[in-house]
């Protein structure tokens, strides 16, 4: 039969072959740039709404405000980038704010930092599908009512990608990130020449009107326009993440990638922003168009036919997929960011396990399925995930930026100063930037991630004391043991086949001085008499006992595991030195199905008996029948 776990992960990879998962530059930005990258069919638009919702207050020219908040952003976006290039020369571990952090701030900033990117890893999944859906809905205004269904199905289709591999996803999702950015870049030199040439123009010129509003109500306008646009930074601390997954020298390739993400973004996000406006372009939250979707049939002088109306559909077609799969950075840097937690205490441990393909699998599935869950609750609409998006971004920003200060201060070394200097702009820029968002966008749902982080790191640092506390028992339990103990072994039994003569002979080989004997819980009749089902096992016990004691316990109200665990507690407060081992017998079907027809008993008892202390439970398997896969 087909090995179908093959046939959807692909082959098995050893541990010495990791360096098969290594990565190069240009795949590189496809794996951990299409957020990034992708943030520009949304980042204007929502630059635009609160401005839009304003026109009726202050005129058509607070329109062309977009063009200086995207200015302002680009800018913060470059602080960034000569920040995080250092940051990647000083770890190329990877880890990013995590890591630095927890080298020059402490657990707690390291664990807020951690807190904050992971909730905004799961929110790029949620945000970036819905936003890619909303793509198809422009299109094709007949699935709007499927939603959810598409988004979850991409989602579904991401994570089976991912778990294939980081090198083979990202080659897949290569395809679409490159065809995006020459769709765009197209696109903007279309426009462009409609502006040089005087093709159908509209620029915002007219005058803003502050009458009966004050300044600082404009400014309040400004700041939410900012925090709004801020989205486009998303994702841009994805590269430090990851600096391991690219191929050596990893730091040098890895800040390379991040100078070309950063200066692709920044010319599509400009490009974008500057025609918006000179086309006079206006978006409401509402709207069943994107902007994008506006601004390309625009330039292509309508789309409605022919050559222009295959460009259209070509465009939207790699923006659709590049926002479906911007989710692809948050899959690249989650599990790896989960597993660092893991690997220190914080989170539980099976964050560090890796799959056939090398991969953290559990990280996957829990990020997948808290997107998921987002997406259900948010009827897949990016416009109301956006407000909860960026403030963790942006902490995590600024902790990581404050701790490469730190560092710098704590090590100094040659041109610290200048260093030094960088880091704390971006600390500073990036503190200013998380407060506007914080508070421009609390009532529309920050206060949710506001909230959230420091809930997570509580819990971080409960599952951590858990660790600590389960260590320091299990060191000082050694004790317990030290020196001979005496064994007692007890065979549960129902009836007699040949598992339960097995399991009767191992007793007997694992017991010391005959300390054997075997229990059946029996319901008895309304008369308190022994069932018909005792008398027959009775009379059979002697001839394959194999001399072992069989003993009846009572059980009037027609309970199982209860009365096995009342009288195994019974024998370890009677017999403290004792260590008691209770075998099962378990016979065991053929096929997968049958299995969930039997045995359910079996498991109830290990469940319950696994809880108690100085008692060893043993299952002896009986296969009835051969095994079919």
């Amino acid at each position: 039969m087909p090995n179908y776990r093959t046939l959807l992960l692909g082959r098995r990879l050893a541990s010495e072959e990791s360096h098969e998962t290594k990565i190069s530059n240009p795949i590189a930005l496809a794996v951990f740039s299409s957020d990034a990258l992708s943030s520009v069919a949304y980042a204007t638009q929502e630059i635009m709404a609160p401005l839009t919702a304003a026109v009726a207050i202050y005129g058509a020219g607070v329109l062309g405000w977009s063009w200086w908040v995207a200015l302002g952003i680009v800018g913060l976006l470059l602080i960034l980038n000569v920040s995080y290039r250092q940051t990647i020369h000083a770890y190329p571990s990877g880890g990013g704010a995590y890591l630095v952090a927890k080298d020059n701030l402490g657990e707690v900033a390291a664990q807020t930092a951690g807190a904050s990117l992971l909730i905004d890893y799961i929110l790029t999944v949620a945000v970036s599908v819905s936003a890619g859906v909303s793509a198809i809905v422009s299109a094709f205004p007949g699935l709007a009512a499927h939603r959810v269904f598409l988004a979850e199905g991409l989602i579904a289709f991401i994570a089976l990608m991912n778990l294939r591999g980081v090198k083979e996803s990202g080659t897949v999702f290569s395809v679409p990130t490159y065809g995006f950015v020459v769709c765009i870049m197209g696109l903007l030199l279309k426009g462009l020449w409609n502006v040089a040439t005087g093709q159908a123009v509209v620029v915002h010129t007219a005058a803003v009107h502050m009458e009966g509003t004050t300044k600082l109500a404009a400014l309040w306008l400004l700041a939410r326009a900012y925090s709004a646009g801020c989205t486009a930074l998303t994702g841009v601390e994805a590269i430090s993440n990851g600096v391991t997954a690219f191929k050596d020298p990893v730091s040098r390739n890895a800040s390379k990638t991040m100078t070309s993400m950063v200066t692709i973004l920044g010319l599509m996000f400009l490009g974008i922003t500057y025609l918006a406006n000179h086309y006079g372009l206006t978006y409401h939250p509402d709207s069943a168009e994107t902007l994008l979707s506006q601004l390309t049939r625009l330039i292509l002088d309508g789309a409605g036919h022919g050559f222009a109306k295959v460009i259209y559909l070509v465009t939207t077609g790699f923006t659709m997929a590049i926002l479906v799969l911007a989710a692809n950075t948050a899959y690249a840097d989650f599990p790896r960011l989960a597993a660092l937690h893991a690997r220190d205490g914080f989170l539980p441990r099976q964050f560090t396990s890796q799959g056939d393909r090398l991969v953290f699998s559990n990280g996957i599935f829990i990020l997948s399925l808290a997107a998921g869950f987002l997406v259900l609750l948010f009827g897949a609409k990016e416009d109301h995930l956006l407000p909860l998006y960026a403030v963790g971004v942006f902490l995590g920003f600024t902790i990581s930026q404050t701790g490469m200060v730190r560092r710098w201060f704590r090590l100094k070394g040659k041109g610290w100063q200048l260093k030094a200097l960088i880091n704390g702009l971006g600390a500073v820029t990036t503190l200013i930037v998380m407060l506007v968002i914080a508070v421009t966008r609390f009532a529309h749902g920050a206060w949710i991630v506001i909230v959230l982080v420091p809930l997570l790191v509580m819990t971080f640092f409960n599952i951590h004391r858990h660790y600590i506390r389960i260590k320091s028992i299990l060191a000082a339990s050694r004790v317990d043991f030290i020196g001979p103990r005496r064994n007692r072994v007890v065979v549960l039994v129902s009836g007699i086949h040949a598992g339960v003569v097995q399991s009767l002979n191992y007793a007997k080989v694992i017991a010391e001085h005959g300390e054997v004997e075997a229990l059946t819980v029996d319901f008895t009749d309304d008369h308190g008499r022994d069932s018909a089902t005792l008398e027959k096992l009775r009379s059979d016990w002697p001839r394959y006992s194999e001399g072992i004691p069989l003993r009846a316990l009572r059980s009037p109200y027609r309970k199982v595991v209860e009365p096995i665990v009342d009288e195994l507690e019974r024998m370890r407060q009677a017999e403290p030195e004792y260590t008691i081992t209770v075998i099962l017998p378990e016979f065991v079907t053929g096929h997968w199905w049958a299995n969930l027809l039997h045995n359910q008993t079996a498991m109830r008892i290990k469940g319950t008996l696994l809880l108690m202390p100085k008692i060893i439970v043993i299952s002896i398997p009986y296969h009835v029948e051969p095994l079919v896969e």
